[in-house]
């Protein structure tokens, strides 16, 4: 059973940083790319960042210079540090992971279960 394990993130002031984590559990042969969705109340999931094995990033536009992610391979666990947060930067933030279960099998891809982010003004 593959689980994404999600921590950080919480109630912040706008200026404010947040750092959130995110951990690949069970047995797996190797994760492709990892990254960030959010969903904001009402509107639809959308991604944040996303960054694969050998550390090539992608923002959405609304992040970047202010969103940060990176990535521990040996720890299964990707990052996201959020910097000068504003109010539209609440919601729901969910960790994803693209994941071959086994060498013979295309890869899957995996959501966490969420963790709250509120930037209050």
């Amino acid at each position: 059973q593959v689980q994404l394990v999600e921590s950080g993130g919480g109630l912040v002031q706008a200026g404010g940083s947040l750092r959130l984590s995110c951990r690949a559990s069970g047995t797996f042969y190797v994760i492709n790319s990892m990254g960030w969705y959010r969903q904001a109340p009402g509107k639809q999931r959308e991604l944040v960042a996303t960054i694969t094995r050998d550390d090539i990033t992608d923002y959405a536009d609304s992040v970047k210079d202010r969103f940060t992610i990176t990535r521990d391979n040996a720890k299964d666990k990707i990052y996201l540090q959020m910097s000068s947060l504003k109010p539209e930067d609440t919601a729901v933030y969910y960790c994803n992971a693209e994941i071959r279960r086994r060498m013979t099998l295309a890869a899957s891809t995996y959501w966490g279960q969420g963790t709250q982010d509120t930037v209050s003004s």
